[in-house]
């Protein structure tokens, strides 16, 4: 399932984004008021605990003890929340990232850093990249991304590009991974269990296997390490990939500002 942020009112979207508007005032009564941030909150903890699929203004009602009609007075609908969640995640992100020690190892502190922040919200990988919110979050994320890239010395042309492999690289792998622990949970079968089942039937099916495939085959020459306890082995691949993948980025970084010009006053 694909989200599209960005899909309600313009203007609205944007107020309750900055909280420009005055927030509405509660009725009076014993239930603690209600808030934008208060809703926003409970539906992120909501999606973290349960999924983008069980997100609905009914059930952050229920959590906070309230009916979805006392909702919408705050966040016109799911639409608009789903965005202020978006940008309330990644508010969270750290942006100290050292770089005293240089661009690289900031870079990699800081792909690591995106890599957890996307497993603590898996629901994030389910709203795409095409629209974005224009929140203070969302534009706080893209500021701790480019301080780092731009430590590069690289003009803001390469640097532009280079934020988008970086999200795609993360995005990427660790998508492999949420989805390796959602298909744990919703269909009660580890990886090792499904590869066995499958990879035992197959060498009585397709003996021939290696000699048909042959540069398939050779990926199995290589042992790999074997997953730390607690993880699957799928997500433990797609760990491996992410940090092939952030290397070699990386090191056509470094590659590129090897050949960038240099002035005349260096």
């Amino acid at each position: 399932m694909v989200v599209f942020a960005g899909q309600g009112d313009a203007r609205r979207s944007m107020e309750l984004l900055w909280r420009a508007g005055s927030e509405p005032r509660s009725a009076p009564g014993p239930k603690p008021a209600l808030s934008v941030d208060l809703i926003v909150n409970a539906a992120i903890e909501l999606a973290d605990a349960e999924g983008m699929a069980a997100l609905s203004m009914r059930a952050v009602g229920e959590r906070l003890g309230r009916t979805a009609m006392a909702l919408y007075t705050y966040v016109p609908s799911k639409t608009e929340l789903i965005d202020l969640m978006c940008d309330q995640v990644f508010g969270d992100l750290r942006d100290d990232h050292e770089l005293s020690g240089g661009w690289r190892p900031a870079l990699l502190e800081l792909a690591g850093d995106l890599w957890d922040f996307h497993l603590r919200h898996p629901w994030l990988l389910q709203v795409s990249y095409a629209r974005p919110v224009l929140g203070p979050g969302e534009f706080r994320m893209q500021e701790t991304v480019l301080r780092v890239l731009f430590a590069t010395g690289l003009p803001a042309g390469q640097v532009r590009r280079l934020v988008g492999a970086l999200l795609n690289v993360v995005r990427g792998a660790v998508q492999i991974a949420a989805e390796s622990r959602l298909a744990l949970k919703e269909t009660g079968l580890s990886d090792e269990d499904w590869w066995r089942a499958r990879t035992s039937a197959l060498g009585e099916l397709a003996p021939d296997l290696a000699e048909r495939y042959p540069n398939v085959a050779r990926l199995g020459e290589e042992n790999s390490p074997p997953p730390p306890a607690g993880v699957s082995y799928l997500e433990h691949e797609a760990r491996l990939s992410f940090d092939a993948g952030v290397a070699v980025l990386a090191d056509g970084i470094e590659a590129a500002i090897a050949c960038a010009p240099r002035s005349d006053t260096e």
